[in-house]
């Protein structure tokens, strides 16, 4: 029996057209179901739309349209970019869809029978935006929503509720006995933390809109429609059949769930009741990544900023785009687009290091023997080197499992690091010289083959890239491949190298215009007496002091940056719905484990910035003088947040 895989990304709600952090999901997914059919596991890759509920209703009533023509248009254009992305799904799934509805259906009354649904009457705060219901002490300012900062609306109906309460011990016992659950480590916890504060039944049927799937007949309530929640993350196995032809159940559970990190309290917490309540098993990851700042601003409308991604694709190209993303951020944490950082990564790690690796062994095999690269003597000449890049690439994988994908990047790129590092340091074009034409021949043999087991690695990230350059290097990327030259080391057979064109030129300049810039002030004109109205300008008043914002912060979390003696990077709560990533130049005052768990002062309102590749939002009180560097810190514990001035 074949080993299986399902990879499942969020259902997108179409209320509006896909931006980057859609892009970001659908392609680590892509990746992943392009990875486990590379090990040969018959895999199920799902996508889709999510199209029920108030606000698709209220929103195409504001455009006069019915709610199925403009779910249709939006959820169009969703797939409509995936395909155009090539995106491997197997199945695009739509709630609008008849078999959903009645996998949905069919669930409802599994968990009636169970025991689980019961009848009441809900009152309560519930946002349309975010499709939720609040409790008074969640919201901000007695009435907005506490996610997206919007008027919720007080909602008093009939309704059924789902018995969430009844599993809280059962969720905490599932988080406990398994340690990857939840990814990444930092999100679980919060998880945690949020189940452990008391879990509320559900409510899950709605009466003041028609816009979602009915009850089913049995239950004679047509008055009633699911809340949309309960609807979409039930598509999860309506997509494989459930409550239909269920031929394609056996894929479940899910392998990888991927998510955004706004969405992780509905799949790490409702789903898994939801399942147990129907007597099925548990996904085996579910991953929350998350969100993407342009030019270390958040993205919105009214500043013009929001980045599409097919633009970039069109503008970088596609696979490129794919590397980018996958590279830049660490998988959890917010990221930080901009033109420069893409460049930077095209340029540095595609052309430098990737391509110019392989124009190296083609100009080199061409001269030294018309292009035909054999691989007899190279581990003869280059014991030392293949041991370094098998210790890690046996290690590898485990970082792509674990969707720590710029991790996965990064040991590749090492192993091009010893390619490259071995022309340097043995001089090919030398031993030529010097008549050892087979210690020449053995370095680019040495090269092709790391060459070879990377550009199986990275093929599920670069699909196109890849192909050429085994094509180049005389194979083809398949199962085989991958079973013989990744698990069992052997070596290409002898070839002929085909001549390819720079698959990464280089890119000097923007090729996308940047976003319009808020209207600037007039510059004020220069005085005669520059000293002296400088000196004004360094007083401030305290109005102005009081437009910095301070406030203490506990480190939760403290690591070293790869690649820089200065940075660590800090995860700190401030007080606020998630803690903020800042990344700070004291590594050489401070150790990360002397950090965790002390209390700071934090700039607040500090323009995030993007440093080493890493988003920070936010900056540490410090004083330095010649005896070195120390944090300013309260002088007894204050609450986390709590203002300093």
């Amino acid at each position: 029996m074949s080993q299986k895989a399902y990879i499942t990304t969020p259902i997108y709600y179409v209320n509006d057209v896909p931006h980057i952090g859609h892009a970001y999901t659908t392609i680590i997914a892509d990746t992943m179901a392009r990875y486990y059919r590379l090990k040969g596991y018959e895999t199920f890759f799902l996508t889709g739309t999510d199209e029920h509920g108030q606000k698709i209703e209220e929103a195409a009533k504001a455009r006069n349209k019915t709610p199925q023509a403009y779910a249709d248009e939006i959820s169009g254009k969703f797939r409509a970019l995936w395909d155009s992305f090539e995106i491997s799904y197997d199945k695009f799934i739509r709630t609008t869809d008849a078999e959903h509805k009645a996998g949905v259906q069919k669930a409802f009354e599994v968990m009636f029978a169970n025991g689980d649904i019961y009848k009441g009457e809900y009152e309560g705060h519930y946002c349309v935006s975010c499709e939720t219901f609040f409790t008074d002490t969640q919201l901000v300012d007695e009435d907005k929503c506490p996610d997206c900062g919007k008027l919720t609306r007080l909602v008093k109906e009939e309704s059924y509720f789902f018995k969430l309460s009844k599993y809280q011990e059962d969720l905490i016992k599932w988080y406990n006995n398994d340690e990857k659950c939840v990814l990444p480590k930092g999100k679980k916890n919060e998880v945690i933390s949020f189940v452990k504060q008391g879990l509320r039944d559900l409510s899950i049927t709605r009466t003041s809109f028609d816009w979602g799937i009915k009850l089913p007949a049995s239950m004679n309530d047509s008055k009633h429609v699911m809340y949309v929640w309960l609807d979409a993350l039930l598509n999860y196995v309506t997509a494989l059949g459930y409550g239909n032809d269920e031929k394609n159940m056996h894929f479940w559970p899910a392998t990888v769930q991927l998510v955004g990190k706004d969405i992780l309290r509905f799949h790490a917490i409702y789903w898994p009741a939801f399942l147990m309540s129907l007597g099925l098993a548990l996904p085996k990851h579910v991953a929350a990544h998350g969100w993407w700042t342009r030019n270390g601003e958040k993205m919105s409308k009214s500043k013009g900023n929001v980045v599409n991604p097919k633009e970039v694709a069109d503008a970088y190209g596609l696979e490129n785009f794919r590397y980018f993303m996958l590279r830049e951020v660490p998988f959890g944490q917010d990221g930080d687009f901009s033109q420069k950082a893409l460049m930077d990564r095209i340029n540095s790690d595609l052309g430098n290091e990737l391509g110019n690796l392989l124009n190296r062994i083609i100009g080199m095999s061409g001269k030294y023997s018309e292009g035909v690269v054999t691989s007899k003597d190279v581990e003869t000449f280059h014991a030392t080197e293949l041991k370094a890049v098998d210790e890690i690439l046996n290690n590898v994988e485990a970082y792509l499992q674990e969707m720590q994908t710029n991790r996965y990047l990064e040991e590749l790129w090492k192993t091009l690091s010893i390619a490259n590092q071995a022309i340097t340091v043995h001089e090919p074009w030398v031993k030529i010289k010097e008549g050892k034409t087979d210690q020449a021949l053995a370095l680019v043999a040495l090269v092709s083959n790391i060459l070879a087991r990377v550009s199986i690695l990275l093929h599920p990230i670069m699909p196109k890239t890849t192909t050429t350059i085994a094509r180049a290097l005389g194979f083809e990327i398949t199962t085989a491949a991958y079973d013989r030259f990744v698990l069992r080391k052997d070596f290409l057979d002898t070839f002929t190298i085909e001549k390819v064109p720079p698959l990464f030129p280089r890119i000097e300049e923007e090729l996308m215009a940047q976003p319009t810039p808020p209207a600037l002030e007039a510059t004020p004109t220069p005085v005669k007496n520059a000293k002296k109205e400088h000196k004004a300008e360094s007083i401030i008043t305290i109005d102005q002091f009081f437009e910095t914002s301070l406030k203490i912060g506990t480190i939760l979390e403290a690591s070293v940056v790869e690649g820089s003696d200065r940075l660590l990077k800090l995860t700190v709560d401030v007080g606020e719905n998630e803690p903020r990533q800042i990344v700070a130049g004291i590594r050489e005052h401070y150790t990360p484990e002397s950090l965790i768990n002390t209390q700071v002062c934090v700039v607040a309102n500090l323009k995030p910035a993007t440093i080493k590749g890493l988003l920070s939002q936010g900056m540490l009180l410090a004083a330095k003088d010649k005896e070195g560097l120390c944090l300013i810190r309260p002088e007894k514990p204050r609450a986390n947040g709590a203002s300093v001035g």
